[in-house]
């Protein structure tokens, strides 16, 4: 028999926007003896998978049976993490918060997810410094199947805004998520607070994942997650500073002017209330 789901380890999510330090806040968390944190994960996408085949073969159309279909899904995420001898799991992967639904279904409980967001123009601008660092020398697959609009900055950013790219759909599935109702299970880590009052955004998150507060080192953050970003096409996309300090705004020196438009997407802010229409859990 297998032991009740409250004495199974938590398993919570890390799902946000790229370039927006999730790397440094799995980095810090896994200071703490009691969490393990991952880097990208694509247990997600196995989930999925079998969700999305299952109903593909024959036999199982001709004897349906949806509670073993789920119990295979759950099992996955379970014994993926069994040998983990921490007690707490961060499962990192920015489509998580587009499949809240079959994340809880898993874990039997609604789902806490850490989102993080950062200005986006920042973020453009985090993408654009690693291209221009690998452009003399290095042509990525991005710019091969978007050649012409990889010409320009303003292209660049038309690219990684797209719906079906990296920024663009990152941002439409927190939209998303909101929008189905899954706020209150979603924790905004700004950048810019993570950076610049690490001690107080850490405070706040572990009140979020109602855990007992830990003293992290934030002059000392070392490494322990890592991903080989050659397969991403560009390098350092999951490096950290061993010190954590606050990061200065950098778009407008990256961008100037014409990157301003992309300051009205940054809902998160108080005075940007775009999506007032839609109701998120906001934790000051």
């Amino acid at each position: 028999m297998p032991k009740d789901r409250e004495e199974q380890k938590k398993i919570h999510f890390i799902s946000g926007l790229p370039r927006s330090g999730s790397t440094l806040l799995c980095n810090i968390l896994a200071q703490n003896p009691r969490f393990h944190t991952t880097a990208t994960s694509g247990i997600m996408d196995i989930m999925f998978g079998v969700r999305n085949n299952w109903n593909q073969l024959v036999e199982f159309n001709a004897h349906p049976d949806d509670e073993a279909k789920e119990r295979v899904i759950r099992g996955i995420l379970e014994n993926y993490y069994a040998n983990v001898d921490r007690p707490v799991v961060f499962d990192k992967s920015r489509g998580w918060v587009s499949l809240l639904d079959m994340a809880e279904m898993a874990l039997g409980r609604k789902a806490k997810v850490l989102v993080p967001v950062r200005d986006i123009r920042d973020v453009l601008a985090s993408l654009e410094k690693l291209w221009r660092k690998e452009s003399a020398t290095h042509q990525s697959p991005l710019e091969r199947e978007n050649y012409f609009q990889f010409q320009t900055a303003e292209g660049r950013c038309n690219v990684w805004m797209s719906p079906n790219q990296v920024v663009g759909l990152a941002y439409g599935r927190v939209k998303d998520a909101l929008r189905r109702g899954f706020g209150d299970r979603m924790y905004f880590v700004e950048f810019e607070k993570l950076t610049g009052e690490p001690e107080k955004e850490l405070k706040r998150i572990y009140k979020f994942l109602d855990e007992e507060e830990f003293k992290h080192d934030f002059e000392n953050v070392k490494q322990v997650t890592w991903e080989d970003d050659s397969v991403h096409g560009i390098k350092g996309l999951h490096d950290i500073r061993q010190k954590v300090r606050p990061v200065e705004p950098q778009w407008g020196d990256v961008f100037g002017d014409f990157a301003e438009q992309y300051g009205k997407l940054n809902f998160w802010w108080p005075e940007n209330q775009a999506f007032n229409d839609i109701a998120y859990h906001w934790h000051p």
